[in-house]
């Protein structure tokens, strides 16, 4: 059974950074692919990043240049670098595992689902 436990988010002022983290179990975390998703109140859930298992990485338009994700096979880890943070960033960020495929943009392609964690930015 996979399971997926974000940690790192928190109450952070505008402009300031936080390092969002996933852990994952599962003997073949290094084959899957990996994103971050994030959902504001009243919205639908959005990709943020992507990273493939060869270690490619994808933004959204919306954060290219401020955050970067980035895994860790060792240690069945994959990061979400968060700067320059503004209050439209406020969402809880999720972490998300593709085990059967490579990065996609869809909450569909993906298989297992972290609880999530909050982030709030404020002005």
């Amino acid at each position: 059974q996979v399971q997926l436990v974000e940690s790192g988010g928190g109450l952070v002022q505008a402009g300031a950074s936080l390092r969002l983290s996933c852990a994952a179990s599962g003997r073949a975390f290094g084959s899957w692919a990996m994103a971050w998703f994030r959902q504001a109140p009243g919205k639908e859930r959005e990709w943020v990043a992507g990273i493939s298992s060869g270690g490619i990485t994808y933004h959204a338009d919306s954060v290219k240049g401020r955050f970067t994700i980035s895994r860790d096979n060792a240690k069945n880890t994959v990061h979400l670098q968060t700067n320059s943070l503004k209050p439209e960033d406020t969402a809880v960020y999720y972490c998300a595992a593709n085990v059967r495929g490579g990065v996609a943009f869809g909450t569909g392609a993906y298989d297992y689902w972290g609880q999530g964690t909050q982030v709030t930015v404020s002005s």
